[in-house]
């Protein structure tokens, strides 16, 4: 009889006796048995059975034996394979560990640091075969290496902006202390730098583990958005930010606790984006528990160490602290203590012992007035700042966007005021009681109040047209000045020099070109007439002030940008909007009237020429010739050498005016083609025309130093400006950026 070879049958015969064991491992099928006839066999025995086909082999559930060096090589080939979601085309992020599988042997870098182009930003110790035996494999050092996704887009100055930021924060420039300045001008990519830095402290650090759990970027409330973009942009969906933007008190409050609350390893929402003004009112929640690193974006809101918002901000618990300003020093050096202090306490004293030590001597030796020895004094503790100072902060001019962004044309455009206009500023003087006070050296609120009225004077009569109705002060009887049937209702561009050379600008360009022009202004008062204007000549156009909420302010500057889209003009308040908007969809720009603090028209003309910026761009200044926005550009010349002085290092900046000059506002001069000209004792021009320099560079030195030409018309090179010449310009001063790297004459 045949048995059965089911396991279950096999292993109930091997329980028998031994006997039955022997009997079932020698059975076979009886030889008399019949066998049955093959398929294919004939009656003869003959098969017709085909070459090509094999016996059957008798199934078996017993495995077949491999030799040990068989079966390590079969489970090698399998490990060696590396795991893919088995989902098409998926590209979504890996885990970098197995869950509930340590890491066995040394720890790793992040990322591979022999990588062509790795940015490696922390290199370990090399060690010696002894003290690696000695050392604790848990506690081995480890490179810090920029991700690659970020490496790789990031240009030469940004690199090296990333590392001194991380050896900032991370306490290896100066021991015990975790803060910088990132003072780049604008356009460099400070935003990206910054990013940089977060993400690569949020995942590593050389004990490889995160150096921080969450980060704190503070900023204008117009750039919320842009950051939160940016670090979309740049990241990818690798992480998510949080943006506070807007909200109830309530909402907001809640939101804040969460994102305070988070713990480990990976915090869900490790950087929050938010406004000075929300930290400032929810400053209490952020100070219950602590940050990794806080970054203060248009860090120069915090120059006045006695406001609001630089106490929240300085209360709050975090040792690392990045401010980031393009114009760290604005008005005087104690505002720029003032920065420095809040990253990096006590590096420089206390506000006295700066001010006695270091303020005062550079300032006297800085006056056009001061004695050789106060020069000499002022130089040595300039130096003494500066290699103070150095060891946190980075600065780079904009000379670098010369290799990636097109010519930048900066023209100071003189325009002398129109019958009108002088009258009523020389019947303003006579009238004035602040200008007595003034040359006493005092500054009382009824100066700055006419300092304005000159100001909006200057821009146009309309401006001071409720005053001279009302008769204030500085206008009684001015009424009759304006033509008959005068109205404000419409502009009329003839009643000013500037707005007659803005007319004769938009319309040249917008004649002769596809260019796209951004128009700057202090007041909104300005910007009615600029809408007024641009209704009259049916010019399309946007306005962004005060009044606009945040989210619609991303919306217009995307559309603005877009090159179909059909508006011509963009009307931006500097007050608003003059900081961290990217205009790149424009390439001419006018700053109608100057700020006494050059950092604000510095941050409104640079909106223009930034990445992405494809064609030539024109930067125009205007300026009523004669007039207290002259005195305001001089004043400005002033603090900018300052500035070059102390945070660009530049050696031979001239001493410009001396102060007694400074305090000549409430003047007028109808004879002069530009009062600023004449005050610098221009060395290249002879009776009004520049000189060419010998090809020796010998005495070709101005003491107007930031500005490389000035020019009539017959030297203007601008054909807009050309044709708006006649109209009002009496003169200009213009220079072409990087004009030495791109050989222009």
């Amino acid at each position: 009889q045949r048995r059965s070879l089911a396991p279950s049958q096999l292993a109930k015969r091997k329980a028998g006796d031994e006997d039955e064991e022997e009997e079932e491992e020698d059975w076979q099928p009886p030889a008399s048995r019949k066998r049955q006839k093959a398929a294919g066999e004939t009656e003869s025995g003959e098969c017709y059975r085909s070459p090509f086909r094999k016996p059957l082999a008798q199934l078996t559930n017993r495995p077949h034996c491999l030799d040990s060096s068989q079966h390590e090589a079969f489970i090698r080939s399998i490990l060696s394979k590396p795991f893919k979601v088995p989902i098409p085309n998926y590209k979504g992020p890996l885990g970098l560990r197995s869950l509930g599988v340590k890491r066995a042997g040394l720890r790793g870098p992040l990322h591979d640091p022999f990588e062509e182009g790795a940015l490696v930003l922390y290199e370990p110790p090399v060690l010696s075969a002894h003290d690696q035996l000695k050392m604790d494999k848990d506690k081995v050092p480890v490179h810090v290496v920029v991700d690659p996704v970020l490496s790789r887009v990031l240009r030469p100055h940004q690199r090296e902006g990333v590392k001194f930021l991380w050896d900032c924060v991370t306490s290896r420039r100066i021991p015990g202390s975790h803060g910088c300045i990132m003072a780049d001008e604008m356009g460099l990519g400070k935003t990206l730098q910054c990013i940089t830095l977060m993400w690569t402290l949020l995942r590593q650090s050389p004990d490889c583990k995160p150096e921080i759990e969450k980060a704190v970027v503070v900023s204008p409330s117009s750039l919320v958005r842009n950051w939160y973009n940016e670090v979309e942009k740049w990241l990818g969906g690798r992480i998510q930010p949080l943006a506070i933007d807007g909200g109830s008190k309530e909402e907001i409050d809640r939101k804040l606790v969460g994102f305070m609350n988070q713990r480990g390893l990976r915090v869900p929402s490790p950087i929050l984006i938010i406004s000075y003004e929300t930290f400032r009112l929810h400053a209490e929640v952020l100070q219950r528990g602590s940050v990794g690193l806080v970054i203060c974006d248009e860090g120069h809101r915090l120059k006045n160490s006695e406001n609001q918002t630089y106490q929240a901000l300085n209360s709050l618990n975090t040792p690392r602290r990045v401010l980031i300003s393009g114009t760290p020093i604005q008005n005087d050096l104690l505002e720029y203590f003032s920065l420095v202090h809040f990253v990096n306490s006590g590096i420089l004293g206390t506000a006295q012992e700066f001010k006695r030590h270091f303020e005062m001597p550079i300032l006297k030796g800085r006056d056009a007035d001061a004695s050789e020895a106060e020069r000499h004094k002022g130089e040595e503790r300039l130096k003494e700042l500066i290699s103070i100072v150095n060891r946190c902060l980075i600065r780079r001019t904009s000379d670098i966007l010369s290799k990636y962004l097109p010519v930048k044309i900066e023209q100071v455009v003189c325009c002398r005021l129109t019958p009108l206009q002088t009258e009523l500023y020389k019947n303003f003087l006579k009238q004035a009681k602040p200008v007595e006070e003034l040359k006493e050296g005092k500054i009382s609120v009824s100066s700055l109040s006419s300092i304005t009225s000159l100001k909006k004077l200057c821009n146009h009569p309309a401006l001071i047209y409720d005053k001279c109705v009302e008769e204030e002060e500085g206008f009684m009887g001015a009424l009759g000045l304006f033509p008959s049937g005068y109205s404000t209702k419409s502009v009329e561009p003839q009643l000013s020099g500037k707005m007659l050379v803005l007319d004769y600008i938009l319309a040249v360009t917008k004649s002769t070109s596809n260019d796209k022009v951004v128009l700057v202004s202090n007041y909104t008062q300005t910007l009615d007439l600029f809408e007024k204007l641009c209704r009259n000549r049916r010019y399309l156009y946007v306005r962004l002030d005060g009044t606009m909420s945040i989210k619609k302010r991303a919306k217009i500057v995307e559309r603005f940008n877009s090159p179909s889209s059909p508006e011509f003009i963009f009307m931006l308040s500097s007050k608003a909007g003059g900081c961290g908007l990217n205009l790149i969809g424009a390439n001419r720009l006018v700053m109608f009237d100057p700020d006494w603090n050059p950092a604000n028209d510095e941050q409104a003309m640079a909106r223009v020429w930034r990445d992405g910026q494809k064609k030539l761009c024109y930067i125009y200044r205007l300026l009523s010739t004669g007039t207290i926005e002259e005195k305001i550009f001089q004043r400005q010349t002033h603090k900018k050498a300052l500035s070059s002085c102390v945070v660009d290092e530049e050696q031979d900046v001239e001493r410009h005016f001396s102060l007694g000059e400074l305090k000549e506002l409430f003047t007028l001069n109808e004879t002069t083609t530009s009062d600023t000209h004449d005050k610098i004792k221009c060395r290249r021009c002879v009776n009004g025309h520049q000189v060419r320099a010998p090809p020796d560079g010998s005495d070709c030195t101005s003491d107007l130093s930031q500005w490389h030409h000035c020019a009539d018309k017959r030297g203007l090179q601008d054909s807009v400006l050309k044709t708006a010449w006649d109209a009002a310009v009496t003169f200009t001063f213009y220079h072409h950026s990087h004009e030495e790297q791109r050989g222009i004459p």
